[in-house]
């Protein structure tokens, strides 16, 4: 059934009415402002803008539909028949939208709150993001998080991601990437392994080690890389056995079954505590590093601003840096290992 409104203003005017939602929602929300507040001054008031603006709104608002919406006096304003049917099917939409923009200032400005959707790869936000997110919530607790790890990296449109971590060398110009800690990658063998084959001392010695690599989610093997004479020098050494988890790798070496190349932030506490050991330090590459990433600095939700600010200055506050103190150099291999030796007989 046609609405009275559009019945009344001929069908020319009903098609414009239809079309230029953008040009007559001003009037809109003028028209409905004056009849809540009984007058075009205090609506301007209201709305922030002069009384004429208000009064150049509304007339607007009546050619657009053909109609007179507002009976004017000098002491009086009141509602047509017509401006009543408009007030009645307007009233609530506008209120709504009003409401909805008071709502976004309030996630822009007002307390941090609202969901957050965050990505990191599998071993970076099992090791490093998720124990840091029991802190951020209890200081934001109206703060929702999802968190989401994968070894593919999120698209922030489709995954409708909010804030990315993202480790190693950064191309992606479209997005801003705060840099957090410098990245290590190190080959690293448990004392054991160590013990019983040595540790190489450049990357051409890898190809007489049981090295273990990784396959990537592109289906490509990982490739090691180091530094070597100001370059960079990658590399796939020959391997018996392979994973598509870091995790496993790290599983393997520790228990002596090889040898690999792996984060920093995985081994240093393993470093520390003597179960692994590493070589090679000063052909680790440095130009890596940890990234919190966000599509846009413009109009940034307190929620992002918050958890970015919270995170970075958490995850400095970790030790996720190995010294050179923890790399085994031939020198002092037989001293460091010397209480490792195996008995004859094993």
């Amino acid at each position: 059934m046609q609405s009275p409104l559009l019945a009344t203003a001929g069908a020319d005017n009903s098609e414009a009415l239809a079309s230029s939602f953008a040009t007559s929602y001003p009037g809109v929300v003028a028209f409905i402002t004056v009849v809540a507040e009984g007058g075009f001054s205090k609506a301007a008031d209201r709305l922030g803008i002069t009384r004429s603006a208000v009064s150049r709104c509304i007339q607007k608002l009546e050619a657009q539909v053909g109609l007179r919406l507002l009976s004017r006096t000098t002491r009086s304003i009141s509602l047509t028949g017509e401006g009543e049917i408009l007030h009645a099917r307007c009233q609530p939409s506008v209120a709504l939208i009003t409401e909805a923009m008071e709502d976004l200032r309030d996630l822009r400005d007002g307390p941090p709150r609202g969901r957050l959707r965050v990505s990191a790869s599998v071993g970076f936000g099992r090791k490093v993001v998720a124990p840091l997110l029991w802190a951020f919530q209890e200081k934001y607790p109206d703060i929702e998080i999802e968190l989401h790890l994968s070894c593919v990296a999120s698209d922030f449109t489709s995954d409708r991601i909010d804030v990315s971590f993202l480790n190693g060398r950064l191309a992606d110009s479209r997005i801003v990437a705060k840099r957090i800690v410098p990245m290590q990658t190190l080959v690293c063998a448990s004392p054991a392994y160590a013990v019983r084959r040595g540790m190489p001392e450049s990357p051409d010695a890898l190809m007489q080690h049981d090295c273990i690599n990784v396959r990537l989610p592109s289906g490509r093997v990982y490739e090691w890389e180091f530094k070597v004479e100001g370059g960079l020098r990658k590399l796939t050494p020959p391997s018996r056995i392979m994973f598509n988890d870091d995790g496993l790798v790290l599983e393997a070496v520790l228990q002596g079954k090889g040898i690999a190349q792996l984060g920093g932030y995985l081994i240093c506490d393993l470093l520390r505590e003597g179960k692994l050991v590493h070589s090679m330090p000063q052909y680790a590459p440095d130009d890596q590093g940890h990234y919190i990433c966000y599509l846009s600095r413009q109009h940034l939700p307190s929620r992002i601003r918050v958890f970015v600010d919270h995170m970075t200055a958490a995850i400095r506050a970790l030790d996720l840096q190995c010294a050179g103190a923890f790399s085994l150099t031939p020198e002092d291999r037989q001293v460091a290992l010397a209480p490792l030796v195996p008995l004859r007989d094993q």
